[in-house]
């Protein structure tokens, strides 16, 4: 017995080495890009058309429209009313009448969501037939931007010849589930995407974040619009792979001047939010399912139970294992300004983040795909 319990916790050590060692360093926060001054005067708006598709987002829309105005005169916006049922509409043209900055503001409703169509693929489509500028600038409608971030990107395109740019906004913090869980999604997503991986033109990991992506519109086009990925649960990701597909640089980066102004007061609605794209991460495979949880209880579990075991060499294994688990996660921290004590939450977290993966699974299993903004999605794509 003692000999397999040296083998397990020598195995978590060695998944944990070989997890700090990787050329790519996955836990770092070199792809950073916030609001560069050479780029503040550069950069025409007026090439540049913004899609916000919008389901009852009346509680920040005009906070997302106000950053979106403050980045300088002549960007175009497209808002898509994603059939809200709230004020949406409403306070985004109160909003336009009543500031003269918002006159290339337009707002359109979209068509009865057709069957195989996720509702925000198919409100940007409807947005994306109507943009004439040479670049497109994805938004999501609960996105605030700090001054000059859209000029960055554009500069940071033309400088390095990257045709699609997306950067990962700032979750909200400001509940105790936000300051738990938030900082472990960004660290977890980028140990499943490698940003440096993502960049890199020699691989074929793709990724995005959807919030805010800014791509030239012909490779849209070239792509087959957002009906080449009408149905993807990961939308944002799958958009990138198609890009990718293409031969076209893509790049995915941190930043501290974008970010979600939704908050998650209630772990049930952070819960819901990972549970609707896990096991699509994994592909809908119950293989990858029991290796993915074989992998978690074995690195983040099993080193914090063994670490009070009364052989030496176990405990000192253990012990190894939490501090490398502790160490790479403390650069994430640090980026968002958190305190390293919450490092050591990472276990506890690791398993509520394991708990939403089979929680995802088992609505699979019966039959629900993905649900999200009141709408639930069957596995054979039609909705209820």
């Amino acid at each position: 017995m003692a000999g397999l319990l040296i083998l397990l916790a020598a195995l978590a050590t060695l998944m944990w080495v070989g997890f700090a060692l990787l050329p790519w360093r996955p836990w770092s926060n070199r792809e950073v890009l916030d609001v560069l001054e050479r780029a503040e005067g550069g950069g025409a708006l007026e090439e540049i058309t913004v899609l916000i598709p919008a389901r009852n987002e009346a509680g920040v829309i005009q906070q997302t429209l106000r950053s979106v105005i403050e980045q300088g005169a002549g960007l175009r916006v497209v808002l898509i009313d994603d059939s809200s049922d709230d004020r949406t509409v409403e306070n985004a043209r109160q909003l336009s009448t009543s500031n003269l900055s918002t006159s290339n503001l337009r707002i359109i409703r979209s068509a009865p969501l057709p069957v195989g169509w996720s509702g925000k693929l198919w409100a940007l489509e409807q947005g994306r037939l109507q943009v004439t500028t040479p670049y497109t600038f994805l938004m999501d409608a609960d996105i605030e931007l700090t001054r000059g971030i859209v000029k960055s990107l554009r500069h940071k395109m033309d400088r390095q010849g990257i045709s699609f740019i997306s950067l990962m906004a700032v979750p909200s913090m400001a509940g105790s589930w936000e300051k738990l869980l938030m900082p472990a999604f960004v660290y977890f997503f980028k140990a499943l995407y490698p940003f440096r991986r993502v960049n890199s033109h020699r691989t074929k990991v793709a990724a995005a974040a959807g919030g805010c992506i800014l791509v030239e519109t012909r490779l849209l086009d070239q792509i087959g619009g957002f009906e080449s990925i009408k149905s993807a649960v990961i939308d944002d990701c799958a958009l990138a792979g198609r890009v990718k597909s293409q031969g076209f640089k893509i790049w995915l980066g941190l930043t501290h001047v974008v970010n979600s102004v939704r908050r998650y007061e209630q772990l049930r609605e952070m819960w819901d939010m990972v549970a609707r794209t896990a096991f699509a991460q994994l592909h809908y495979s119950v293989a990858l399912l029991v290796l993915c949880t074989l992998v978690m209880v074995l690195v983040y579990h099993v080193p914090v139970v063994m670490i009070a075991y009364s052989n030496v060499l176990i405990r000192y294994l253990s012990l190894g294992s939490l501090a490398i688990m502790f160490l790479t996660y403390v650069p994430i921290l640090r980026f968002y300004h958190r305190s390293l004590v919450w490092g050591f939450a990472l276990p506890l977290i690791a398993a509520l983040f394991l708990a939403m993966t089979w929680t995802s699974a088992i609505r699979y299993w019966r039959g629900e795909r993905s649900r999200w903004k009141g709408r639930i999605y069957q596995r054979q794509g039609t909705r209820f």
